[in-house]
């Protein structure tokens, strides 16, 4: 049997006080393996992306278990949990988060850079993943001179270029055509199965389902269907 990587226990967050209050997840039970692909779907609002912030240690639940790893990740100290989270977690943002002043390169060899490797492993294996996404030409640019799919390309090279445990992806499609959106599909499924790590993909694409092992539908601040 695959060991657990991911098990979330009635987790449970809200934002706001008083009327203007939001009950925005309300008892998340989720399990998830080593080597699986979970999708997470669900309406605008209804806390996909709180979810997988809460998991990844950006976020706090109020009540409830986040185990990650069998590590409760928000009881951890701030830099215990940085330091655990830069080894085993890998995260791409919707609204990619690169920093401005670094090239496309420099930005996709962080992770190595905070694990401690050489600046010459880290940019050449940085060169080699962007040249694999498609990213040749782009390399030695700053973010706000290439395109918003080019950014997210890089955003998600940065999430998986230290081979994590666990990659939380928030919408790593929505920027990008059929063609690339199924070419990064592929690299992250490639990339599971050479790492057995877990995934847990946040979209609204319905032209990756195909590659979920697993299917979580969130509605109402509850998972409600897995397919």
């Amino acid at each position: 049997m695959k060991n657990i990587t991911i098990e979330c226990k009635h987790i449970t967050k809200h934002f706001g006080s008083g009327p203007t209050e939001v009950n925005t997840l309300r008892g998340i039970d989720m399990v998830a393996y080593e080597g699986e692909m979970i999708m997470l779907m669900g309406p605008s609002g209804s806390g996909k992306t709180t979810l997988i912030s809460i998991i990844g240690g950006i976020l706090q639940q109020d009540s409830g278990e986040s185990l990650v790893l069998n590590h409760e990740i928000n009881s951890m100290p701030e830099e215990e949990k940085t330091i655990f989270r830069g080894a085993n977690i890998g995260f791409m943002f919707q609204s990619f988060n690169l920093v401005p002043t670094l090239t496309a390169i420099e930005n996709a060899a962080i992770p190595l850079l905070l694990n401690k490797h050489t600046r010459m492993q880290a940019m050449d294996t940085a060169s080699q993943l962007l040249l694999s996404m498609g990213l040749d030409q782009q390399r030695y640019r700053n973010p706000s001179n290439i395109s918003g799919g080019e950014q997210q390309r890089v955003a998600i090279a940065r999430a998986c270029i230290h081979k994590p445990k666990i990659i939380l992806c928030d919408e790593p499609t929505s920027f990008l055509d059929h063609d690339q959106g199924k070419k990064i599909m592929q690299l992250l499924e490639t990339i599971k199965v050479e790492t057995n790590c877990t995934l847990i993909v946040v979209t609204h694409d319905p032209r990756i389902l195909d590659f979920a092992d697993r299917i979580l539908e969130i509605e109402d601040g509850f998972i409600k269907k897995a397919t």
